[in-house]
């Protein structure tokens, strides 16, 4: 029998361990994590910061790195870095120039960098979609979208993630005959557009529908799904918002999906047939911003809720997946934004908008905190969870703290 030393035995576990954290919404973009969340107890140790540039966009993580995307101080350009997830050693940073744009709430992109392969894949709050190299930085193409395609940019700017599967890199553009658009994520050339459809601030999903993919966007005028080979339209639901402003993403299980915005609430589509089918509306979830997530039941959608108003907050509900009854509710958890991640455990993980951390249960009967602590500032972004450790931005900083 093959004895190892035991200092190497103890080397490998971090690397045994490690989790990467690549793209907006996690592994699986749809807020799960592979992580047990354990509560902890007094104040989780924040083991490092970074100062980064101003921007809503989520930290992501890849083979040990940190990628953050931001407006340079003082420049028009969108930089991409990438940090030492242990330390947080800045390896480095590069950026490409482009058009000026000063949108309400914040400068800098929205839009949440993928890591796929060894690039990295991202777009600007200008509609820039670039491919980076993720060991140096390094832009191999780009391609300005809202230009090619003579598209309108969004009052808060392009916010959608670019979804990088199969070898395409799929976004919503919102030109005339581009509505919804898929690049060669090699070459950044086109390999597809479809509708007219004027874009959302959602981030397009790939889904297993009866055993064949689709991708599904949540464009301005509603849910739809397409070949990702070829961008036929299988299949579509209008949801148009009120205020334009839909930004949650889709989620789909088995066959169902579920689709929310700002004015309209949420509503739950079966697919098959040559059209979806509704299995409920309901008009009084509205998520603003805040992609809702299922629990470990795969039978429970945890939501944040809220409406626009002069004094905002936002609601955590759990709603049954199968009727959209509401089964408990916790309110005051945010004012506009709260983001989510379940574990493989049934905890739940939040980030509040004020900075805070906590844990529940993600239990369907009741309401149950587990921990809280307030982490970092302000922040829209989204958390990263990536062995054991939590990645966050606020305005001014990159931060990580640890939970194990």
């Amino acid at each position: 029998m093959t004895r190892f030393p035991a200092a190497l035995v103890l080397a490998l576990v971090p690397a045994l361990l490690a989790a990467d954290w690549p793209q907006f919404l996690g592994p699986t973009r749809d807020n799960q994590s592979p992580e047990k969340i354990a509560p902890w107890t007094g104040t989780p140790k924040t083991l490092w910061k970074q100062p980064v540039g101003e921007s809503h966009s989520s930290p992501v993580v890849a083979n040990g790195l940190v990628y953050a995307f931001y407006q340079p101080k003082g420049k028009d350009a969108d930089a991409l870095a990438a940090f030492d997830a242990a330390t947080g050693e800045k390896k480095w940073e590069q950026s490409y120039a482009r058009a000026a744009f000063s949108p309400p709430f914040g400068n800098g992109p929205r839009g949440t960098p993928a890591i796929v392969d060894g690039k990295a894949y991202t777009l600007g709050g200008t509609g820039v979609l670039a491919c980076w190299d993720a060991a140096d930085g390094k832009v191999l193409w780009q391609v300005d979208t809202l230009k090619e395609y003579k598209a309108p940019n969004l009052s808060f700017g392009v916010s959608g993630s670019p979804l990088v599967s199969g070898g395409k890199v799929f976004v919503n553009v919102g030109g005339k005959g581009a509505g919804v658009a898929a690049f060669d994520a090699a070459t950044g050339k086109l390999a597809w557009k479809a509708t007219d459809d004027k874009a959302s601030y959602s981030s397009p999903v790939v889904a297993d529908v009866g055993g064949a993919k689709q991708v599904v966007f949540l464009t301005a005028a509603g849910l739809a799904g397409f070949d990702p080979d070829t961008g036929k339209e299988g299949w579509r639901y209008p949801f148009r918002d009120l205020l334009q402003e839909s930004a949650t993403s889709p989620l789909v299980k088995n066959g169902v999906v579920y689709g929310s915005s700002v004015t309209l609430g949420s509503v739950a589509l079966k697919l098959g047939g040559a059209a979806p089918t509704k299995a409920w509306a309901a008009p009084q979830l509205n998520c603003y911003f805040s992609t809702p997530a299922f629990g470990k039941d795969g039978e429970t959608l945890f939501m944040l809720n809220g409406k626009l108003s002069i004094n905002p907050k936002i609601t955590l509900r759990a709603v049954d997946a199968a009727t959209g009854q509401v089964r408990w509710e916790k309110p005051d958890v945010g004012k506009y934004h709260a983001a989510l991640v379940v574990g493989s455990d049934g905890n739940v993980l939040m980030l509040d908008d004020g900075g805070s951390l906590s844990v529940f249960s993600g239990e369907r009967a009741a309401f149950r905190e587990l921990c809280r602590a307030k982490v970092c500032g302000p922040t829209w972004a989204h958390p990263a969870l990536a062995d054991g450790r939590v990645f966050l931005r606020d305005e001014t900083e990159l931060v990580c703290v640890s939970i194990r």
